[in-house]
């Protein structure tokens, strides 16, 4: 099976390769979730959700999670023995790490770890690749938001590899919901996250709907907006300002080794993004 999984990948360079390792580890954690019944409270969102279950075209490396309801003692522990569990059913040695905390947080972490073998175990496997040397540690982090947002919406999606199984899943206007709360109000200092302007780009592109209520909710719970309303003009305006102060050389740095195909950045500039803004349409 997991030759078979392997073969189905071509990566063309190292950076390739590494990405194909990464999403084999992401692909085993969710199932190793959904066996200890994590998506009973949980639900999947974020950029990896976008390209496993919808196609996005760029690679990701986290696996963002938020839990249906609040629960701000909630232990993420039992879940990773579930994950560690699965990967040692299929012979990867990969450590699970929960990640200590040094004050207290709405979001539980934990860490996957692989060591060089695993690079070597996957690359025997008949993966196609020229390489030189090992390959890397591959660390994916696993993150949960434990005060999510009222009023969630999820569907059940069918996740393939590495056995057939379904995975509670943010719906796309919530997903997108999601990404301009981090486009907004995501904390990286002077540092941009193109991945984020590349996923809104995806969305408007496909014409998916943006749920302006749950960016609403997700920035008041944030301590990010204390006004009652946020319309769909208040949502436009402030990502024409983020637009408005972008620096692309930083943006395109950010988001070039995740893409295929770099020459589809070469369209960026802050009015590129303007436009795309100006064309998102609200989820009734």
């Amino acid at each position: 099976m997991i030759q078979e999984w392997l073969d189905s990948y071509q990566p063309s360079n190292r950076s390739e390769t590494e990405q194909v390792l990464r999403e084999v580890m992401q692909s085993v954690a969710l199932a190793g979730l959904h066996r200890g019944k994590f998506f009973e409270k949980a639900a999947f969102y974020g950029g990896t959700a976008l390209r496993i279950f919808h196609g996005l075209d760029r690679f990701s490396e986290d696996l963002d999670f938020t839990l249906m309801t609040e629960q701000s003692d909630f232990d993420l522990t039992p879940y990773l023995d579930s994950v560690q569990r699965e990967f040692d059913s299929l012979g990867l040695p990969v450590a699970v790490q929960i990640k200590a905390k040094s004050k207290k947080s709405k979001v539980d972490s934990a860490f996957l770890k692989s060591d060089t073998l695993l690079g070597e175990i996957l690359l025997q496997r008949n993966i196609q690749h020229s390489l030189t040397g090992p390959l890397p540690s591959i660390k994916i982090k696993i993150e949960v938001d434990k005060e999510p947002p009222t009023d969630l919406l999820t569907e059940q999606m069918l996740l393939l590899r590495p056995y057939s199984l379904y995975i509670r899943c943010l719906t796309k206007p919530h997903l997108f919901a999601g990404k301009v709360h981090a486009l907004l109000f995501r904390d990286w200092g002077q540092r941009v996250k193109g991945r984020d302007w590349y996923d809104l780009e995806w969305f408007v592109q496909r014409n998916v709907h943006l749920s302006a209520e749950q960016v609403r909710l997700r920035s008041q719970k944030s301590g990010d907006w204390e006004n009652s309303g946020m319309s769909m003009d208040v949502i436009r305006n402030l990502l024409l300002a983020k637009a408005d102060s972008l620096t692309m050389v930083r943006v395109i740095e950010d988001v070039v080794r995740f893409v295929k195909n770099p020459t589809k950045l070469e369209i960026w500039s802050p009015a590129y993004f303007k436009q795309l803004i100006q064309k998102i349409q609200p989820h009734e």
